[in-house]
């Protein structure tokens, strides 16, 4: 596999064959370029020509197209935003991609999509990091978040995360991998022995749309692996601002997944005792990515609430 070969939109149709989602052709998908502060940029994938009606927030070491499954299956106008120093958005020099940080740069983003149709929140979908990074957009700019839907995480995840072992954090793991990889294979290896529950073919899929082949040959990350802030950054101030939230919220949990247990899942409920709490079975931390029609089927019923 060479770089040249890559075309970001062309794999849609096999997302698609293998959810067993129909496609008779191609929804109308672009990557949009928004400006956030001091010369930074943050990248984005819209999908549909009408006004968005979500934001799709991915995880650490993921990107935009983690969700492409999920927003095949919606069939909704939607933006799925690359969070900074991931995919294609610009890296931060102080490499801070902590919650807070993302959250002013996607509230950067949505008030400049905002400015078309000012008042109206979205709902907003965001899992792992991207989960966190939308419960302190949600608490701080409520304006923009109608609903919120919180994947497999919470406050407590910096803790979660060092304490499981690597087989645990799933496909997680691999994102903390050495920088470099020979071959494309090596890369695309890694991330399968990671992810037992899916599909290889889009295992690989992933990991091309994550992955740079550079000058000599060999293949990196496209994120910045020194800012992934799960593990390393103490995350508990954030139970403040679940306690504030107030738009409805769903708290989803991968039912084979160590990373929100029972424990963080009630203090969830007494900070917001209305919230909605489902468990998708069969599924680790990237419920996306191991069962995307069952978290369709739930942010269908939600976000239509």
């Amino acid at each position: 596999m060479a770089a040249a070969d890559y075309d970001e939109f062309g794999m849609l149709g096999d997302n698609a064959a293998e959810a067993g989602i129909r496609f008779d052709r191609a929804p109308v998908v672009a990557r949009r370029s928004f400006a956030v502060h001091a010369g930074q940029r943050v990248s984005a994938i819209s999908w549909h020509s009408a006004l968005p009606e979500l934001v799709l927030l991915h995880g650490g070491g993921q990107n935009a197209h983690t969700w492409d499954t999920v927003a095949l299956a919606l069939a909704r106008p939607l933006i799925a935003i690359d969070l900074p120093g991931h995919g294609h958005s610009d890296r931060r020099a102080d490499r801070d991609y902590g919650p807070w940080r993302n959250a002013d740069a996607v509230a950067a983003v949505l008030d400049q999509v905002h400015s078309r149709w000012p008042g109206r929140g979205l709902a907003a979908v965001g899992t792992s990091l991207g989960g966190v990074t939308a419960i302190r957009l949600a608490a701080t700019r409520p304006d923009l978040v109608r609903r919120l839907v919180v994947v497999d995480v919470t406050p407590q995840a910096h803790e979660r995360a060092r304490q499981l072992s690597q087989p645990d954090r799933g496909a997680v793991a691999p994102m903390s991998e050495p920088p470099g990889y020979d071959t494309f294979e090596q890369m695309a290896h890694a991330a399968v022995a990671a992810s037992p529950r899916r599909p290889r073919s889009a295992v690989e899929r992933g990991v091309r749309h994550n992955a740079v082949q550079r000058p000599d040959g060999s293949w990196a990350w496209r994120h910045d692996l020194r800012g992934c802030p799960l593990s390393g950054t103490d995350l508990t101030a954030l139970w403040a601002d679940v306690a504030r939230l107030p738009m409805p919220v769903m708290l989803v949990r991968g039912g084979a997944s160590g990373f929100v247990p029972d424990a963080d899942a009630q203090r969830f409920r007494e900070l917001q005792p209305d919230v909605r709490i489902e468990v998708v079975p069969d599924s680790g931390h990237a419920v996306q990515s191991d069962q995307p029609l069952a978290l369709t089927r739930l942010i269908t019923d939600f976000a239509a609430g």
